[in-house]
C-alpha cells in the first residue's frame, strides 16, 4: 500500500500544480498600465470590434454560401448565444479588473493549465482575427479600384495555387497591420481616440446603407424563384450561426481593457450591453437589407455591400460604403491589435509565458514588446493564408473561450471567497515528519478541535459573539438549509463547492455528448431512431440533474459589482449551446484546433509550468499570516505566524505564542 501510494505522489503532485490559481492582490486597481478610458471608450471599442469585416463580408459569405436570406436568423441566435457569453464576461470584468480576458478568468477559477490553453487560443483568435479583418480591409480597397491591385500582385510579382493559402501574397494587408501596430504602440490613449473617429464614419455609413438600402429593397429576392428564404434548411442556418459567432467575437475586448478602465465596476457591463446590443442591430439589419437588395446567390463575397449598390447601378454609394467599411475594419484593425498584447502581457507577468513580452514602456505604459511581436506575426499570416480558411478556424478558438468563461462564473459563485495574497498562506503537511510533543495548552484545544474557528480580521471576531446567539446563513458553496433534510446525507459532508465542481463537470460532458448525438447520430453514426432518442433523453436528463444540484447550493451574493442573472441557468445554456455550435465546425477546422493545442501544450509543460509566479508563490511563501483563535472558553486570542517553506525535518508547530493587538501592529 505505501508503495502504491508513494508512486501516484508525483501524478498527485503534477495535477495540483497545473490546477493551482491565481492569487490576486488585495488592491486589485493596481497596476502599471494606465487607467484613463471612460464608459464611452469601452463601448467605441466593443462596438468597434464587432462592428468591422463581419458586416462588410461575411453578410456576403455566410449568405451566398450556408444559409441564404436565413443569414437574418443566424446573426439573431449568434447573437443571443454572444449575449449569455457577454453576461459572464461583464461579470469577471467587473469583479477581476485585471488585463487577459477569458484567460484571467479562468486561471482564478479553474485552474493554471486550462488558463494557458484557453489564452493559448485568446492569442490565435485574435491573430486571425487582425488577419482576417486586413484581408477583408484589402479586398474592399480593391474593389475600388477594379482589383487593380490584385491584378497587378499576380502579374509583375507571384501567384501560387497552395492549398489553404491564398492565390497571392496580400501585401497590403500585410502593411496595414504593421502600420496600425505603429499606432498602438504610442499608446492606449492614441489608440482610444483613431477608434472614436473610425467608429464614427463607421456608424454613420451604416445609417446611410439601411436607410439607401430598404429604398431599393426588393421583396421577390426572397422568392421560391431565387430559392426561397431558407434554401438549406435548418441545417445551414445552424451551420450559418457558428460562423456568425465571429461577428461578435470583439465584446471581449472589453473585458480585456478593464485594467485600463477608470471604474470598470461600473464601466465594464455597461460598455458591454450597449455595444453588444447595438452590434446584433446592425447585423441582423444589414443582412436584411443586402439580400433583399441583390438575389442571395449572386453576392460577391468579399465585397458584398458595396459590390450589391454597384450592380444597382448607384456607384457613388458603392464607393461610401467601401470607404465605411475600411473605417470599421480599421476599428477592429485597433481592437484585435489593442487586445492581443495584453492578453500576452498577462500570461507573461504570471510567468506563463516569455519574459519578454511582461515588459511595458515607461513612456506610454503599453506592452512594447508584445505589440510589435505579435503585430509583425498577424501580419505574416495576412500576407499568405486566405480569408474563408481564417475565418472557419476562428470561431472554435472563441467558442471555447466562451465555454470556459461561463463555467468559471459558475465555479466561482459557488466557491467561498478566496483570500488575497497579503492573508494566510498554508503549506502542505510533511509526511515524513514527526509530530512533536505540544504544550498542555495546545492540547486543550485539539482535544475540542470541533468547537475551534478562525477568523481572519477583527470585525470578524466581534461578529463571533452574535453568531453565538442567532443563526447565520449557510457558507457559500454548501448545501442550502431548505434542502439539508433531503440530500445533507449525501452532500452534506463534501468540501464547499467541491460538488458544484463536479456537476460543472459533468455539465461540460453531458453538452458534448447530447450535442454529438444530435448532429451526427442519423448522419455518421446512423443510430436507429429507437437509440437516438434515447440518447438525447439520458444526456438531458443528465444536464437537467446537473443544474438542479448546483441550484440547491448556497452561492454568493455580491451586490457591489455586476454579477449574471439566473445562475447557472444562463451560463449552462451558453455552455450547452457554444459546445453544439462547436460540433457543427468542420472536421479539418477541428484538426488544426488540435494541432495548435498539441503546440500550446509543448510550451506550457517546456516553459510555463516551471516559471509560473504562482509555482514560486508557493515554494517560497513569505507572509505572515494572523489569525484570531476562539477558544472553547470564549477567550480570544490573537497569533501571528511567519509561513515557511517545507523542510524536510521540520516539525510542524502546534501555535505560537499569543501577542496582543499593539504588539503584532509594533512587529509589523
Amino acid at each position: 500500500m505505501d508503495s502504491c501510494q508513494r508512486g501516484c505522489t508525483p501524478a498527485v503532485r503534477l495535477c495540483q500544480r497545473v490546477n493551482r490559481l491565481k492569487t490576486l492582490d488585495d488592491d486589485m486597481m493596481t497596476t502599471s498600465l494606465k487607467r484613463c478610458l471612460s464608459t464611452l471608450d469601452l463601448t467605441l471599442l466593443g462596438l468597434g470590434g464587432m462592428v468591422g469585416s463581419g458586416l462588410y463580408v461575411l453578410t456576403g459569405t455566410v449568405a451566398k454560401d450556408t444559409v441564404g436570406p436565413a443569414v437574418i436568423v443566424s446573426f439573431i441566435f449568434a447573437g443571443f448565444a454572444s449575449l449569455l457569453a457577454a453576461f459572464c464576461y461583464a461579470e469577471f470584468g467587473a469583479r477581476i479588473p485585471k488585463t487577459g480576458s477569458a484567460y484571467m478568468f479562468t486561471y482564478v477559477s479553474v485552474g493554471e493549465v486550462w488558463a494557458f490553453l484557453i489564452g493559448w487560443n485568446v492569442i490565435l483568435e485574435n491573430m486571425i482575427g487582425g488577419a482576417a479583418v486586413a484581408r477583408a480591409w484589402s479586398g474592399y480597397l480593391d474593389a475600388i479600384f477594379n482589383h487593380a491591385i490584385q491584378n497587378f500582385t499576380e502579374s509583375h510579382i507571384m501567384r501560387w495555387d497552395v492549398p489553404f493559402l491564398a492565390q497571392y501574397p496580400d501585401m497590403l494587408a500585410a502593411g496595414i497591420l504593421l502600420v496600425a501596430s505603429l499606432f498602438i504602440s504610442f499608446g492606449v490613449q492614441v489608440s482610444s481616440y483613431l477608434n472614436h473617429i473610425f467608429s464614427t464614419i463607421s456608424m454613420c455609413v451604416v445609417v446611410f446603407i439601411l436607410v439607401f438600402g430598404f429604398m431599393l429593397a426588393e421583396p421577390a429576392n426572397w422568392s421560391q424563384k431565387e430559392g426561397g428564404f431558407a434554401p438549406f434548411g435548418w441545417s445551414g442556418i445552424l451551420a450559418g450561426s457558428a460562423t456568425c459567432f465571429y461577428a461578435f467575437v470583439g465584446f471581449d475586448v472589453i473585458a480585456s481593457s478593464s485594467e485600463e478602465a477608470k471604474n470598470p465596476q461600473k464601466a465594464v457591463p455597461i460598455a458591454t450591453a450597449i455595444s453588444l446590443g447595438l452590434a446584433a442591430t446592425a447585423y441582423i439589419l444589414v443582412s436584411t437589407v443586402l439580400t433583399l437588395m441583390v438575389p442571395w446567390h449572386t453576392l460577391d463575397p468579399n465585397s458584398a455591400l458595396a459590390d450589391a449598390f454597384f450592380r444597382r447601378g448607384y456607384s457613388w454609394a458603392g464607393v461610401i460604403v467601401a470607404v465605411g467599411s475600411i473605417c470599421a475594419m480599421n476599428t477592429v484593425l485597433l481592437c484585435n491589435l489593442f487586445s492581443l498584447p495584453r492578453i500576452v502581457y498577462a500570461m507573461a507577468e504570471d510567468g506563463l509565458f516569455f519574459q519578454i513580452f511582461a515588459r511595458v514602456n515607461p513612456i506610454t505604459k503599453v506592452p512594447i514588446n508584445a505589440i510589435l511581436v505579435f503585430g509583425f506575426l498577424m501580419a505574416t499570416m495576412a500576407l499568405i493564408f486566405d480569408l474563408e480558411a481564417l475565418v472557419q478556424f476562428l470561431s472554435i478558438g472563441t467558442l471555447l473561450a466562451y465555454t470556459f468563461v461561463a463555467a468559471s462564473v459558475i465555479v466561482l459563485r459557488f466557491q467561498p471567497e478566496k483570500k488575497h495574497s497579503k492573508e494566510t498562506l498554508s503549506t502542505s503537511p510533511n509526511p515524513n515528519a514527526e509530530p512533536s510533543p505540544a504544550p498542555s495548552e495546545c492540547q486543550n484545544i485539539s482535544q475540542d478541535s470541533e468547537d475551534l474557528k478562525q477568523y481572519e480580521s477583527f470585525s470578524d471576531k466581534l461578529q463571533l459573539v452574535d453568531k453565538q446567539q442567532t443563526r447565520e446563513r449557510r457558507a457559500v458553496g454548501q448545501l442550502k438549509a431548505c434542502w439539508e433534510p433531503y440530500l445533507g446525507r449525501l452532500l452534506g459532508n463534501c468540501e464547499p463547492g467541491e460538488v458544484v465542481a463536479l456537476c460543472v463537470l459533468g455539465l461540460l460532458v453531458t453538452s458534448v455528448s447530447f450535442s454529438g448525438v444530435l448532429v451526427f447520430g442519423v448522419t455518421q453514426l446512423q443510430l436507429p431512431s429507437w437509440s437516438y432518442i434515447t440518447l438525447l433523453v439520458i444526456f438531458s436528463l443528465a444536464y437537467v440533474l446537473s443544474m438542479a444540484v448546483i441550484w440547491v447550493h448556497e452561492p454568493q451574493t455580491n451586490t457591489k459589482t455586476f454579477q449574471v442573472p439566473l445562475v447557472p441557468l444562463t451560463p449552462g445554456v451558453s455552455i450547452l449551446i457554444n459546445v453544439f455550435l462547436m460540433m457543427k465546425l468542420s472536421a479539418l477546422t477541428w484538426i488544426r484546433f488540435t494541432v495548435w493545442i498539441a503546440a500550446g501544450l509543448l510550451v506550457y509543460f517546456g516553459y510555463g509550468i516551471w516559471h509560473s509566479k504562482e509555482g514560486r508563490r508557493e515554494l517560497h511563501p513569505k507572509d505572515l499570516a494572523a489569525r484570531y483563535v476562539v477558544l472553547p472558553s470564549g477567550s480570544l486570542v490573537e497569533t501571528v505566524e511567519s509561513i515557511q517553506p517545507e523542510q524536510a525535518d521540520a516539525t510542524p508547530p502546534c501555535m505560537n505564542p499569543a501577542m496582543t493587538t499593539e504588539e503584532f501592529a509594533g512587529r509589523r
